[in-house]
């Protein structure tokens, strides 16, 4: 029976077009078995070529292109993690501005550091508040002293969460908490942190630091030369007491004397 072939479009008869060898009747797809229409180039199951090249381009409707999305997403996703872990360890998380170093104050660099790299989940969750607070402040200085305001801003509320589930804080740790404060402009906290330090010790060098710079923060010229003088008074003899938080943090201590001294008609 005479017939037209489907690929060349000549007049044919048989099995196969004496012209191009086309096959003239329905035949299936060798790689997974659906019926091929007459003369297809391509299956329309699984998109095998049947002339042995590359699978037929995915219909426009997207349908078998889900996979092939899929798989670029993931990819995506794990690239972009390992960027932001990569970030992470060498102290670069995006957020920073790129503005010049802003350091809290003058000779401001962490103190008792445990190591300025993010600890895995698992290390966080066996840590004791204590262990997470310190971490979490030397992130917050690290971050202070490249200028990076914006990573700052990011770890300083989960620093102030560390803090307060520590319970009562000692000296040090209000004088740590507070520096987190001046690091990200919170001049009430800071202040809040000095006035309690000081309560309990009037010639606390770490409180009467802490004032200045929350004083210079909030702009009060007055505040900031009161704690100056007091500051200049008490540091003889508190320096001999030998506390070691006045050793972790002498070089603070220092820049606040030297910045007074400066100033001292």
């Amino acid at each position: 029976m005479s017939t037209v072939c489907p690929r060349c479009g000549d007049a044919a008869s048989g099995k196969f077009c004496s012209n191009c060898g086309s096959s003239l009747g329905g035949t299936a797809c060798p790689q997974c078995g659906g019926a091929l229409a007459p003369g297809a180039q391509f299956c329309n199951h699984c998109g095998a070529s049947m002339s042995g090249g590359q699978a037929a381009p995915a219909p426009a409707g997207g349908g078998s292109r889900l996979p092939w999305i899929m798989a670029g997403v993931a990819l995506v996703a794990v690239m972009a993690l390992v960027l932001m872990q990569t970030a992470s360890q060498s102290g670069e998380v995006a957020g920073g501005d790129g503005a010049a170093p802003v350091a809290p104050f003058a000779g401001s660099a962490p103190s008792g550091a445990t190591g300025g790299g993010m600890p895995s989940a698992a290390a966080i969750a066996n840590m004791s508040p204590e262990e997470k607070a310190d971490r979490l402040f030397n992130r917050v200085m690290m971050y202070a002293s490249e200028g990076k305001r914006d990573s700052a801003a990011i770890f300083a509320p989960m620093a102030f969460q560390s803090y307060e589930m520590i319970g009562t804080l000692d000296a040090h740790q209000r004088f740590d908490l507070g520096l987190i404060a001046v690091a990200v402009g919170d001049a009430a906290r800071a202040k809040t942190q000095a006035d309690t330090i000081l309560k309990k010790n009037p010639s606390d060098l770490l409180g009467l630091t802490l004032a200045i710079r929350a004083a210079e923060l909030a702009k009060n010229d007055a505040a900031r030369a009161g704690f100056e003088k007091r500051l200049v008074a008490a540091e003889p003899a508190e320096r001999k007491t030998t506390r070691q938080e006045y050793v972790d943090h002498g070089n603070d201590i220092d820049a606040a004397l030297k910045e007074a001294r400066a100033r001292k008609p």
